[in-house]
């Protein structure tokens, strides 16, 4: 673990994108009114689970008054709420919110991460920010090395797991699978899987129902099973 807990304590001190260094800290000193008596975190958002986890859940970016204020990833916001209500039901958390770092949460065979670990405006990082991120989400996912399911939650996370899955040779397909809620993509001993992101965008529409992130989880689970 203290590999892991090193590389989280540089990515922590990262400043290499100087329009997301200055979002992120105005959107902690700003503050929503709701949260005006809390101390944002204001700093980029490391992974959150154990070393030896077996499965990787991977989204865009820290929200700005969730991760970007509590300083975990998919911590005090409805995306949260939903995600770890889901995992919860599957076993693979020991409760279903996440409220903030010290909330006695602790998460089974699970690690959760983001592709950019700063807060991006419009929640829409661009290209040079994603570049400077991506030596971080490869280093991450090569120190993981028990992982034998990556769960992608959108698009922009299906595509920075491929791209970054094939460039640490991973025998993925030659060709692109496309992203789609239930993708499923075996490749050796590994399975890649899309979900669609539990942001209020798909929860509040329908397009991500109650339920269904669970099917995912249990083919997860499933699949570490017959991989042991």
């Amino acid at each position: 673990m203290a590999s892991l807990q090193h590389l989280d304590s540089k990515i922590i001190k990262c400043g290499e994108c100087p329009r997301l260094v200055s979002w992120r800290e105005d959107v902690a000193l700003t503050k929503r009114k709701a949260f005006h008596n809390q101390e944002y975190w204001g700093k980029p958002v490391p992974g959150f689970g154990p070393s030896d986890a077996k499965i990787v859940i991977v989204g865009l970016a820290p929200g700005a008054h969730g991760a970007n204020r509590t300083g975990r990833v998919f911590t005090g916001d409805s995306s949260g709420d939903w995600l770890y209500a889901a995992l919860h039901k599957s076993g693979l958390a020991n409760q279903p919110k996440s409220t903030s770092r010290d909330d006695g949460l602790i998460l089974n065979s699970v690690r959760i991460l983001t592709t950019v670990r700063c807060v991006p405006p419009g929640n829409k990082p661009d290209l040079q920010e994603r570049e400077n991120c991506a030596p971080w989400f490869a280093q991450e996912l090569r120190a993981l090395n028990h992982v034998r399911v990556y769960i992608a939650l959108g698009s922009f996370a299906w595509d920075a797991l491929w791209r970054t899955l094939r460039d640490l040779e991973l025998p993925l397909p030659n060709r692109k699978v496309p992203f789609a809620h239930g993708a499923s993509v075996r490749f050796g001993e590994y399975l890649l899987l899309g979900s669609y992101h539990p942001s209020q965008q798909n929860t509040f529409t329908g397009v991500l129902k109650a339920g269904e992130m669970e099917k995912i989880f249990a083919k997860a689970g499933r699949f570490t099973l017959r991989s042991k």
